[in-house]
């Protein structure tokens, strides 16, 4: 395995682990803008373990998401207890959040993967690995080049990168999980 079994470990407690450098990252990462492409990944074990290669074709994108509840704006006028409660009530993580913004950034691209990296009281930040779906070196690569396909086009918006299939309840098969597939509409829409 090699020195990635050391850089896993210290991302287990990163916190404690290297307390210094997680402060400069976070007073750095502040700053930035929220979508930011870099050069090579912060945590080389996760990334490579997701199917990350330093190979022409696979960008890094660091992703910045504000924490908190989604909120529906503000009622202007009346109490509306039966109407709708301001809360939004969002199937969705924010991972998988974090993972569309990046894409609608980079339109030519298609999310392959992504994984944490830090928060603090307002701000996620995950890393996501995106591939152009029409460079040659990806498309010879034989375990990527199915993002070429046209039935991959779009897949992080339809729930197929590995945080969408957890916000959609996949990661789960037989008993409890019988309303699951092929998607939580559809069972709604068989069962009338």
């Amino acid at each position: 395995m090699g020195y990635l079994k050391y850089v896993r470990q210290l991302w287990k407690k990163p916190q404690e682990n290297m307390p210094e450098l997680w402060r400069e990252r976070l007073l750095q990462w502040r700053r930035e803008p929220v979508t930011v492409r870099i050069e090579r990944p912060t945590r080389p074990d996760r990334a490579r373990s997701l199917g990350y290669k330093a190979k022409p074709g696979i960008i890094m994108v660091r992703q910045r998401v504000s924490r908190g509840g989604r909120m529906r704006e503000q009622f202007k006028s009346g109490r509306r207890s039966r109407a709708m409660r301001r809360l939004k009530i969002v199937n969705i993580n924010y991972q998988l959040v974090a993972e569309q913004r990046a894409q609608k950034k980079y339109t030519n691209c298609e999310v392959l993967n992504s994984y944490w990296v830090s928060q603090d009281g307002k701000n996620y930040w995950y890393e996501i690995i995106l591939l152009d779906k029409d460079h040659p070196q990806i498309l010879s690569d034989k375990q990527l080049k199915f993002v070429g396909k046209s039935d991959n086009r779009g897949r992080v918006f339809r729930g197929l990168t590995s945080a969408g299939k957890k916000g959609r309840g996949m990661r789960s098969k037989g008993e409890g999980a019988e309303k699951i597939r092929p998607s939580q509409r559809a069972n709604k829409r068989l069962a009338k």
